[in-house]
Formats: structure tokens, C-alpha cells, sequence
């Protein structure tokens, strides 16, 4: 079984000339579009309640968050540190339209040129599976994704769908993680599935 022992807040940055030095392809980009669950689904990972801030207003979060993680192997005793990072939501209507193009523009340059994110992590509301701004950000991390670099996409409240909708969804996405934060559904999976990804880099 694999288990997150160990959790912690690093730093902040609000663009990549500002991000911690890091020698080691050990990094977990998270991205979502606002208001699609990314910090409830990194406290359920990690076990804290409160480690990713999960704001009332979608789309406040405009910095990139860094969190220190350690996996745990209990079948074999071994352990692996890892950074968490959490980045801004994307595509919330509300933020001002300058404001907007600046965040998003500072989100894509992150995303092209950190060589240290070994894992890109999609996550999309399974009510909404076909917004152009999810087949956007997909497209666009298939043409800059290296071949050491890998991609998770998983769908989020999945508890919000009925049996049927939730088959139907599978059969669409049938290589897509499914979650439920409040049910704990596929949580464990992920936590495993990223593990192994990152130990496979035999960079870490």
C-alpha cells in the first residue's frame, strides 16, 4: 500500500523566474479550471484539511503554491519525497479581463518551461467533460509534454453522477482516473498511480 506520510506548505511564486531551485524531476503539477475541486482533492491526498486553501471565490488563488510531500511503501518500507504544485485555476470569467491574460499567460509559460514537473495532472468536473477550455489545456499539454513527463487526466465529483452517466463517461474516457474527494472514490489510486510514475523516472 501506498500512503503520503508526510505533508507540508513550501513557498509561493507568482511566476516561474520566482519558483524554488530544483534539482531533482520530482514535481506534481496540478491544474484544473476554478472551482473544479484541485485544493479539496490535494488535502484529501495528503490527508490534511487544510493544506491547499480552498477559497469561497473561485478563481482567487493566482499564485503557484509549492507543498514538500513524502510517499510511504508499506509493503516494502521505502519512501519518496515529491513536490506537490498547486496551480492557479484557469478560465474563471469573473477576474479582469488585463488581469486575466497577464495569470494566464505567467500559468502557460510555467507549464512549457519547468523541466522539473515530472507529472501534469488534469483534472476536469465530470458534469462539464466537454468544455473547450479543458480540450484547450489538453491539447496544449499533449504538444509541450516531453517523453519523460507524463500526463493524469482525472474527472472530479463523480459522486454528482448516477450509474448509468458515470458508465457512459468511462466508456468515453476509458484511460481517465474518476474521483470523489467526499467519497475518498479513486483517491488511494491516484496516490499509487503517482508514485510509481515518479520512481520510474529514477530521477527522485
Amino acid at each position: 500500500m501506498i500512503e503520503i506520510i508526510n505533508s507540508s506548505f513550501m513557498t509561493s511564486a507568482p511566476n516561474i523566474r520566482l519558483t524554488p531551485e530544483n534539482e531533482f524531476m520530482n514535481e506534481v503539477a496540478f491544474m484544473a479550471r476554478s472551482n473544479t475541486g484541485k485544493s479539496s482533492l490535494l488535502n484529501t491526498l495528503t490527508n490534511r484539511k487544510s493544506l491547499a486553501k480552498v477559497s469561497a471565490t473561485p478563481g482567487k488563488t493566482r499564485l503557484i503554491n509549492y507543498f514538500d510531500v513524502e510517499f510511504a511503501d508499506r509493503n516494502t518500507g521505502e519512501r519518496l519525497g515529491a513536490l506537490f504544485v498547486d496551480l492557479p485555476g484557469f478560465g474563471y470569467a469573473k477576474v479582469a479581463k488585463s488581469l486575466k491574460t497577464d495569470w494566464e499567460s505567467n500559468l502557460t509559460s510555467f507549464i512549457a518551461e519547468r523541466k522539473q514537473i515530472a507529472i501534469f495532472v488534469h483534472l476536469i468536473d465530470c458534469r462539464h467533460p466537454d468544455l473547450d477550455i479543458d480540450r484547450s489545456v489538453a491539447d496544449y499539454l499533449n504538444e509541450i509534454c516531453t517523453p519523460n513527463q507524463s500526463i493524469l487526466t482525472v474527472f472530479t465529483k463523480i459522486d454528482k453522477l448516477n450509474q448509468k452517466e458515470l458508465s457512459e463517461l468511462k466508456k468515453r474516457f476509458p484511460d481517465a482516473l474518476m474521483i470523489s474527494n467526499s467519497k475518498r472514490r479513486g483517491v488511494d489510486k491516484i496516490v499509487e498511480i503517482i508514485y510509481h510514475l515518479l520512481r520510474s523516472d529514477n530521477n527522485v
